[in-house]
């Protein structure tokens, strides 16, 4: 059951829930909404009146929905049943390269820009007859655009601001590359949502010889803009933290960035220490697997390459090499993208689960609760890492 079910046990739903994953992220939304028709058919809800009840539990509370193209790659969003007055909550996946469409005959790989735009056409088609929408993107569309350092354009915050005006209420997201992106829509709800207790859970799952202590284990971030995110998990955990920052070559620009010369590591010694190396994403993975370098030639032992996202942009022989030589222990990130079948199939690498997390922000939110106890899991990585160092995990 939900951490906080005894308060739900007690609220009345905003307006009945919808859910409506598009294709990008149905697999998550199935299990979602598998979490959400599990808790909700055995929770109390005798306070509720017939009405209520009678849209309270369901077999599903997914809406069916459909984007179909047309041969020119044109396409529409249409909703395949009512959501009049519903609290609705579309989740997308902007990442999912995987899926494709015809166009003029050619098969076309679906890029963020399609399912940004796939997503607007569902905001459209609903056409303001929802009670309130949500809109659930892991992976924040252009987060990676979200300041200017020269004349370019702002596509984070404009795409921030399209949906507001569209009339959606509240976008949750996970691990935004820059979360002060949010002030392009200070007046409706942004929340970031970090994955360190199932980082945690995931590691702990799976290596039961870990020693968490600050003798045995240290916290790394790759560069100056995650220090934040390794300082958390570094508190939580009670262990060390270092940092790398990255030195440029400011007189010359490659692929629209300066390149980085070198790596430079600020901290105490990670001599004989297991480590893990904590960021928001993997890409191309030659930072990390560079910063993974620089950490063995300082004598660290067993290294975790940990992210929200893992892209993998270049493919995963580097990481496979990069684990033959010893270099990295494992893998570690999340189903909050699409994960492509050679990945899973990797013995390094550890997928952390995050469908119950969303079921548990999207029940609290239904029932017009507080998500801040979830947002913050330091209890529960405290609980947890009692079971494990109990052999209880």
């Amino acid at each position: 059951m939900p951490l906080n079910d005894d308060v739900l046990s007690r609220r009345k739903p905003v307006a009945p829930l919808g859910i409506i994953p598009l294709k990008s992220c149905e697999p998550l939304g199935d299990e979602v909404d598998a979490y959400l028709v599990k808790w909700r058919k055995n929770r109390k809800s005798d306070h509720l009146d017939v009405v209520d009840k009678a849209n309270y539990t369901t077999d599903s509370y997914k809406i069916s929905i459909s984007t179909p193209r047309f041969g020119s790659g044109e396409a529409k969003g249409q909703i395949n049943e009512s959501v009049r007055g519903l609290d609705l909550y579309i989740m997308v996946d902007v990442m999912n390269y995987s899926l494709t469409y015809s166009l003029s005959g050619h098969e076309n790989h679906m890029s963020p820009d399609d399912h940004f735009s796939d997503l607007k056409r569902v905001i459209a088609a609903v056409g303001g007859k929802a009670n309130r929408i949500s809109v659930i993107m892991p992976f924040l569309y252009e987060s990676r655009q979200h300041r200017r350092t020269s004349r370019e354009s702002l596509d984070c915050a404009m795409a921030l601001q399209e949906l507001v005006n569209m009339g959606v209420d509240n976008i949750i997201t996970f691990d935004a590359h820059d979360p002060r992106v949010q002030n392009a829509i200070p007046l409706h709800g942004f929340e970031s949502v970090q994955p360190a207790y199932q980082f945690i859970k995931g590691i702990c799952k799976k290596v039961k010889d870990l020693k968490i202590d600050n003798d045995h284990l240290m916290i790394i971030s790759p560069d100056e803009g995650g220090t934040s995110r390794a300082v958390y998990l570094a508190t939580v955990l009670g262990v060390d933290m270092g940092m790398f920052y990255k030195r440029r070559d400011y007189s010359k620009i490659v692929d629209g960035r300066n390149p980085i010369v070198a790596h430079e590591f600020l901290g105490s010694s990670v001599e004989d220490k297991d480590v893990i190396i904590v960021d928001d994403m993997i890409s191309s993975g030659e930072s990390m697997i560079d910063v993974a370098r620089q950490l063995k030639m300082r004598k660290a032992r067993r290294i975790f390459c940990v992210a929200t996202f893992g892209l993998f942009t270049n493919g995963l022989e580097k990481f496979d090499k990069a684990v033959e030589d010893g270099l990295i222990y494992k893998v570690v990130t999340t189903n909050l993208i699409y994960q492509t079948p050679e990945l899973l199939s990797r013995d390094y690498y550890i997928s952390c689960d995050m469908g119950k997390y969303i079921a548990y922000i999207i029940d609290t939110l239904n029932h017009d609760c507080s998500i801040s106890h979830l947002l913050d899991p330091y209890d529960r990585i405290n609980n947890l890492l009692k079971k494990y160092r109990k052999g209880e995990y």
